[in-house]
C-alpha cells in the first residue's frame, strides 16, 4: 500500500551544518579513538549490489575460472529469461533484479525475484512507465537493494517510484519521487540505485520540489525501510547539469559515520548518515559533469573517478581523497590521476590495489595509496558500462559488447581466463551493463536476455569471514543538531499527523528523544546552489505560517492537524531545543473539487501545494490583464526549459483537469503545453502544431497514444480538459481543445484506450518553451490560468 493510503507520509527537511574542520591533531586524537571491530563469519549473501563491504570484494573461494553457455557445462547452473541492465543482488535464497517486459503498448518495468539455486521464477512486480525521458532499451538500469535485517528489497524505477518489498514480493509501501519531489531522471537511463544502512533506505537524485529544496540540485533522501516516510533530505549545494548513478557507500571516516556520493554536479559529497548534515564536498570534474562512479573506502581514504573532459586536453581522472582532513568544507586531496575515462564503472579495492575501468574496456591497476602512474594497463573489451568484481583471485566482469570475461590479475600484470560471447536470435549482439554478484559458490549476472548463473551446482550455504571494520568512537559529546521525525509530511485539509524530536551529538550519534518547544512557521526560500546565479528577491510579504494546530506547544512530541483552510499549503513545524532549532516541512494538497485562477497569488510567486514549479513558473499579469502562471523562457537548460507542475497527491484517481492556455511566437517557435491526469497527458505541440494524448511520450510519441493535426494559433488563449479513468479494466482517457471565446465542444477531441490502465497520479500542467538560447534570445511566452479539477461522475 502507498504509505499515504495507509499512514500519514512524512519527510524530513534538515539544514546544512557548518563542516566540521580537520586539523592534523584532531586527525590524530579521532584516531586514536577509532574501534576496530573482530572480523565478522556471515552468510555469502550479496544484498547490495557491490557487496557486503561496498568495495567490489568477495571473500568466497572455489570459484570458477572458465565455463561456456553450451548445455552441459558443468560450471553453467542456470540461464533463464530476463531482459534488464541491472546488477543482481542475492539475498535469503533469492537473486533479485529489475528488467523490462512486453513489447510496444504492453512495455513496462519489471522487479522479478528469482530462486537462487535453480532460476525459477519466484515472483515479479510489472509497473508501467510514465513521466520520463528515457526509453525502452534503457528500462531496468537500477539496481535493488536488500536488507539483511528484515529480508526486505527496494526498488527505483525509471518513472521515479521507490518501492518496499518482502520477500515474499508483496509491497510495503510506494513513494513517488517524481511526483512529490520533482525527481528528474533525463533520457540516458541514469537513474541511481537505493542502498539501505540501519533502519534507513538511501537514494540519491537530482530534484527540484518545493521552499528551501526549490531549485535543482544533487540530493539524498533517507527513509524508514519500514513505513517509506522520510528521515532526512540532504543536498550537495552545486549547480546540476545532469543526471547521474553514482549510488551512496557508508563508511566511519574520521570518527564519524558518514555517507558518500557522487553527483550531477562534477562533485563527491559528505553527509552524515542519520542527519544529512553536509560534512564536505570535493568538486573534482572541471566542467561539472555528472560523477556516475561509485566511491570506494578503507580507513579514512576515499577513491573515485569520472569520465568527463578536464581542464587540460585529457578526458578522465582518478583521485584519492583523505575525508577526514576537512579544512573549509573541503577535504585533502591525496593523489590525482588524468587520462582514465572513468565513465560508468565503479572501482574495487583489494589488498592496496585500485581497479579501474574506463568506457572503452580497458582496466588499470593503481597502487592505493600512492597513486602515480599505472601499474599496469589491460585491454580486454570495447564498451564498460558495468562495475568489476575481485573475488578468489580473479576479477569477473561484464562487457557491453555482448561478452563476460574471467580476468586473473597481479601486482605487475592482468591475463583473461575466460571470455564467453553471448548472441540473440539469428545472432543478435546481446548486451551486458551491469555487474556480477557472487553469493554460495555462484557468480549471478545479466544481459539483455538473460540471468545467469555460473559456479558449483552443488554448492551449499557458504560463511565468509569479512575483515574488521572501522566503528564509532564509544563516546557521545552534547547535542549539537536537532531531527525532526517525521519531518517532510504531506497532508490533506484537516488530516494530523505526530512530530517527535530527537537530539545527535557532532559526531552524528543519535543522544534520544527531547523536550521542544513547538511552533508553526512558513516555508524558507529557495536555496541557490554554487554555479547558479539567485534572481532578485521577489517583492512583498513573506509567506504566511502554516495554517493547522498543535496538540502540544512544549514535550518531547506534538501532533499537528492541517488546517481546512487554505485548501493547499506549504509551511514548517519548528522544534526548539536550547539554542538549537529543527525544522519538518509540510505540504497540504488541495482535495478535490479544486479551483486555482491565480488572482490570490502573489506576483513572482506560486500556489500552494505545487512541486517542481518555482523557479520554473512564476505568477504574472497575463496577456488578458488577469493573472496567470507564466512558463520561464529564458534557459535551454532541459531541467528548466521543460518541467512538469505537479499540483496534487499521487494516490488522486478518476478525475478531468482543465485549464486555459496561450502561447505566442518568437523566431519561429510556439511553445508546447500540456495537461495531465493519472499520468496521461493532452499535448499541444507548437511547432508540429499536433495535439497528442498519451503517456510516456519518450516511447516512440506514446505507450499508448493517438494524435491529430491541430492548428492552434499564436496570442490565442485555449481551453484543454483531459479525463482519465478505469471501464472494464480498461484506461478510458478523454481530452478535448477549444477556443477559449467558444463554447466547449460536446464531443471530444480524442479518446484513448489503455489496456494497462494507471489508476492513480498526481494532476499536472506542462510546459517547454521551445527555441530558447539565452536570457537575451528568449523562447516564446506561455500561460496557464483558470486550472480546475474535479472527480469524475460516478458511473
Amino acid at each position: 500500500m502507498h504509505p499515504w493510503r495507509a499512514a500519514h507520509r512524512t519527510r524530513i527537511s534538515l539544514p546544512t551544518i557548518t563542516p566540521r574542520e580537520s586539523s592534523a591533531a584532531m586527525k590524530k586524537t579521532l584516531f586514536t579513538l577509532l574501534l576496530l571491530s573482530v572480523a565478522t563469519a556471515c552468510a555469502a549473501d550479496w544484498a547490495s549490489w557491490r557487496g557486503p563491504e561496498q568495495t567490489g570484494v568477495s571473500r568466497e573461494t572455489g570459484l570458477p575460472d572458465k565455463w561456456s553457455l553450451k548445455k552441459g557445462d558443468p560450471n553453467l547452473v542456470f540461464a533463464v529469461p530476463h531482459s534488464g541492465l541491472s546488477s543482481p543482488v542475492v539475498l535469503n535464497g533469492k537473486v533479485y533484479v529489475v528488467g523490462r517486459c512486453g513489447e510496444k503498448e504492453t512495455q513496462q518495468e519489471v522487479i522479478q525475484a528469482f530462486d537462487a539455486k535453480t532460476g525459477a521464477l519466484a515472483w515479479e512486480d510489472k509497473v508501467n512507465v510514465w513521466h520520463t525521458d528515457i526509453v525502452d532499451d534503457r528500462l531496468g538500469f537500477t539496481n535493488v537493494a536488500g536488507d539483511p535485517e528484515t529480508g526486505n528489497v527496494y526498488a527505483h524505477t525509471t518513472s521515479g517510484e521507490l518501492i518496499g518489498y518482502t520477500a515474499e514480493g508483496k509491497r510495503l509501501w510506494t513513494r513517488s519521487l517524481t511526483e512529490e519531489f520533482g525527481r528528474v531522471s533525463g533520457y540516458g537511463g541514469r537513474v541511481v540505485s537505493p542502498m539501505v544502512d540501519e533502519d534507513k533506505v538511501i537514494v540519491g537524485m537530482p530534484n527540484a520540489s518545493w521552499g528551501e529544496l526549490s531549485v535543482g540540485n544533487t540530493r539524498l533522501v533517507a527513509l524508514d525501510k519500514k513505513t517509506g516516510q522520510i528521515i532526512w533530505w540532504a543536498s550537495g549545494g552545486y549547480a546540476v547539469k545532469n543526471t547521474y548513478h553514482s549510488t551512496p557507500v557508508v563508511a566511519v571516516v574520521g570518527g564519524q559515520r558518514l555517507i558518500f556520493t557522487g553527483g550531477g554536479d562534477g562533485c563527491i559529497h559528505a553527509f552524515k548518515v542519520r542527519t544529512g548534515e553536509k560534512v564536505w564536498t570535493h568538486k573534482f570534474v572541471d566542467n561539472g559533469e555528472a560523477v556516475n562512479a561509485s566511491p570506494v573506502v578503507k580507513g579514512d581514504k576515499i577513491w573515485i573517478g569520472h569520465g568527463e573532459e578536464n581542464a587540460g586536453s585529457t578526458q578522465g581522472r582518478v583521485v584519492c581523497i583523505d575525508g577526514a582532513a576537512v579544512t573549509n568544507g573541503k577535504p585533502k586531496e591525496l593523489w590525482r590521476y588524468d587520462g582514465v575515462k572513468v565513465k560508468f564503472a565503479s572501482p574495487v579495492l583489494h589488498e592496496g590495489l585500485l581497479y579501474v575501468c574506463d568506457e572503452a574496456g580497458k582496466m588499470y591497476c593503481f597502487d592505493a595509496d600512492k597513486g602515480g602512474a599505472p601499474l599496469w594497463e589491460f585491454a580486454y573489451g570495447v564498451s564498460t558500462k558495468g562495475s568489476p568484481i575481485w573475488a578468489d583471485g580473479k576479477i569477473y566482469i561484464s562487457e557491453v559488447d555482448s561478452t563476460f570475461h574471467i580476468l586473473k590479475p597481479t601486482k605487475t600484470e592482468c591475463m583473461s581466463l575466460s571470455s564467453v560471447k553471448f548472441r540473440g536470435k539469428g545472432g543478435v549482439k546481446t548486451e551486458l551493463h551491469g555487474t556480477p554478484a557472487i553469493s554460495d559458490g555462484r557468480v549471478y549476472f545479466t544481459t539483455t536476455n538473460q540471468l545467469v548463473c555460473i559456479g558449483n551446482k552443488d554448492s551449499g550455504p557458504v560463511k565468509v569471514e569479512l575483515p574488521p571494520q572501522v566503528k564509532e568512537p564509544d563516546t557521545k559529546g552534547p547535542a549539537t543538531f536537532i531531527q525532526i521525525v517525521p519531518a517532510d509530511a504531506t497532508l490533506k485539509p484537516g488530516d494530523n499527523v505526530t512530530f517527535k524530536a530527537f537530539a545527535y551529538d557532532a559526531n552524528g550519534q543519535r543522544l534520544g528523544e527531547v523536550e521542544a518547544e513547538w511552533e508553526l512557521s512558513g516555508i524558507r526560500p529557495p536555496v541557490y546552489p554554487i554555479g547558479l546565479a539567485a534572481p532578485k528577491t521577489v517583492p512583498g510579504a513573506p509567506p504566511p505560517a502554516l495554517a493547522g494546530k498543535l496538540s502540544e506547544t512544549k514535550g518531547k512530541a506534538t501532533t499537528l492537524t492541517a488546517g481546512k483552510m487554505p485548501p493547499a499549503q506549504f509551511g514548517q513545524v519548528v522544534a526548539k531545543v536550547g539554542k538549537l532549532t529543527g525544522e519538518a516541512r509540510v505540504r497540504v494538497v488541495p482535495v478535490l473539487p479544486y479551483v486555482m485562477d491565480f488572482e490570490k497569488v502573489p506576483v513572482g510567486r506560486t500556489p500552494g501545494a505545487w512541486v517542481n514549479t518555482s523557479g520554473k513558473f512564476a505568477v504574472v499579469k497575463g496577456p488578458d490583464g488577469s493573472f496567470a502562471l507564466r512558463k520561464r523562457n529564458d534557459s535551454p537548460n532541459p531541467l528548466v526549459a521543460r518541467a512538469n507542475a505537479y499540483i496534487g497527491s499521487p494516490d488522486l484517481k478518476d478525475y478531468t483537469i482543465q485549464a486555459d492556455v496561450y502561447s505566442n511566437k518568437v523566431r519561429g517557435n510556439m511553445a508546447d503545453m500540456g495537461i495531465g491526469a493519472s499520468r496521461y497527458t493532452l499535448l499541444l505541440v507548437g511547432n508540429d502544431q499536433i495535439l497528442r494524448l498519451n503517456t510516456w511520450d519518450a516511447l516512440y510519441g506514446g505507450r499508448v497514444k493517438t494524435e491529430m493535426p491541430f492548428k492552434w494559433q499564436p496570442e490565442t488563449w485555449y481551453t484543454m480538459k483531459v479525463m482519465a479513468t478505469i471501464v472494464d479494466g480498461k484506461g478510458v482517457i478523454k481530452g478535448k481543445v477549444w477556443p477559449r471565446s467558444e463554447k466547449e465542444p460536446e464531443k471530444w477531441t480524442l479518446e484513448l484506450e489503455d489496456p494497462l490502465p494507471i489508476p492513480d497520479g498526481s494532476p499536472l500542467i506542462y510546459g517547454f518553451a521551445n527555441g530558447t538560447i539565452d536570457a537575451a534570445n528568449p523562447g516564446p511566452e506561455s500561460y496557464f490560468d483558470n486550472i480546475k479539477i474535479t472527480p469524475n461522475a460516478k458511473k
